[in-house]
């Protein structure tokens, strides 16, 4: 499960989490009737916003939603899920997307890609799947080549710029990209007056997404030598926060201009547009400040524990100066609690022993339960865990209840 846009449960209610997960299942499922169960996979949060932006621009019809039977990774419970053209659309898009990260990945040669084996094995893979996101697309009327037109792009966009090279022609295929996507839910739902403002929509989207995930991997794209936009064009921080703020408001804009299932734009309380707008104009905006180290939220407060490209936080977690522990590892290992000789604790009563907890680990991991489920157990501790949608990330849960952490308040008068 990747993306940028990963809502807190705090935040969206019952309704709207409801809502969320049955998008999430539906790309999930779109993706194992068409394709089988490994294209599963390539589902993603980013990829849902398509189905979502589908649905909610249709008239309120029938068939928009089916039971799906009992899954492992809902506590084999049955749910209500997305299903139509928008969760195919979503899919297809999922795919050719995927299949091209992975054939970037195989050219960088990284991790186990750098044999030639496991190279081989993932071409065929990423063909596959390109393939398959070409068919699906098409029996939705969706021409899956401006993706491809895009990702090739990339390539040689990205060879030839070095410092002084404007940001944004390194962003513009991946804006390109996402805009089609986006415009291309109008069609679907019979909305064509909807494809230009989601079009700009989609655009801004896909700079941030771009510009968002150079600034999460710059230091580790620095410490392995790989190519990272911003090193690569002398972009400061700075100036990719502002280049981020202002696509987060053009989007904002771009949504004012759509026109719901019921007809009305998102700042008159429509129904139809509401989880759409919430995820685009809100959740997004989180997104930016959890990319930089910031918080756009009302209760920063309570949020100073946040580390990023604008400073450190006030006071750290219990390895900082001020904590007890003074700096050291309580486990050993010298003062860097990651460096030195490894020393692990030993299990407690009820804990798992290190490898064990490995082991837990990976099934937890492989099951997609951290994801997906309400609640997991902790692969070591063996205590009872939120899974990703429980984890509110604006350390005021009580307060998000009360007030919503009301910063996107400026941005429209929908009362989210």
């Amino acid at each position: 499960m990747f993306g940028i846009v990963r809502p807190c449960s705090h935040r969206l209610g019952e309704g709207l989490k409801t809502q969320w997960m049955a998008h999430l299942c539906g790309l999930c499922l779109a993706l194992r009737g068409d394709h089988g169960q490994f294209a599963r996979v390539v589902t993603n949060y980013d990829g849902l916003l398509i189905s979502v932006l589908t649905e909610a621009q249709a008239e309120r019809t029938t068939g928009w939603r089916r039971t799906a039977g009992p899954c492992p990774l809902r506590g084999m419970r049955t749910a209500s899920v997305a299903q139509g053209e928008g969760a195919r659309l979503a899919a297809a898009v999922s795919l050719v997307l995927a299949s091209a990260k992975v054939r970037d990945h195989v050219a960088d040669k990284d991790g186990l890609l750098a044999r030639r084996p496991v190279a081989l094995a993932a071409r065929r893979v990423a063909a596959s799947w390109g393939r398959a996101g070409a068919r699906t697309g098409s029996d939705v009327g969706f021409d899956t080549a401006v993706l491809v037109d895009a990702v090739d792009r990339q390539v040689g966009i990205e060879a030839l710029a070095g410092p002084g090279t404007p940001l944004l022609t390194v962003t513009e295929p991946t804006e390109t990209a996402t805009a089609a996507a986006f415009a291309h839910t109008a069609v679907l739902a019979g909305r064509p007056g909807n494809a230009e403002p989601l079009a700009e929509a989609g655009r801004l989207f896909g700079r941030l997404a771009h510009l968002l995930d150079a600034v999460e991997d710059q230091e580790t794209d620095a410490a392995s030598g790989a190519w990272n936009p911003l090193t690569a064009t002398g972009t400061p921080l700075v100036e990719a926060r502002r280049l981020a703020d202002d696509a987060l408001r053009g989007i904002r804009l771009a949504l004012r201009e759509v026109a719901w299932g019921s007809g009305v734009a998102p700042e008159k309380h429509s129904t139809d547009g509401k989880l759409a707008h919430l995820l685009l104009a809100h959740e997004l905006g989180r997104s930016v400040d959890r990319a930089f180290g910031t918080s756009g939220c009302g209760h920063e407060a309570h949020a100073d524990g946040a580390r990023g490209a604008f400073g450190p936080p006030q006071h750290g977690g219990p390895y900082s100066p001020q904590s007890p522990y003074d700096g050291q590892n309580p486990y050993g290992g010298g003062g860097n609690p990651f460096g030195g000789a490894p020393s692990f604790p030993p299990p407690g009563p009820g804990r798992r022993g290190f490898w064990a907890g490995c082991a837990a680990a990976i099934g937890v991991c492989c099951t997609c339960k951290v994801c997906c489920a309400d609640e997991f157990e902790g692969p070591w501790s063996r205590k009872r865990r939120e899974g990703c949608l429980g984890n509110c990330d604006c350390n005021c849960c009580e307060a998000c209840e009360i007030c919503e952490c009301c910063e996107c308040c400026s941005c429209c008068d929908c009362g989210l």
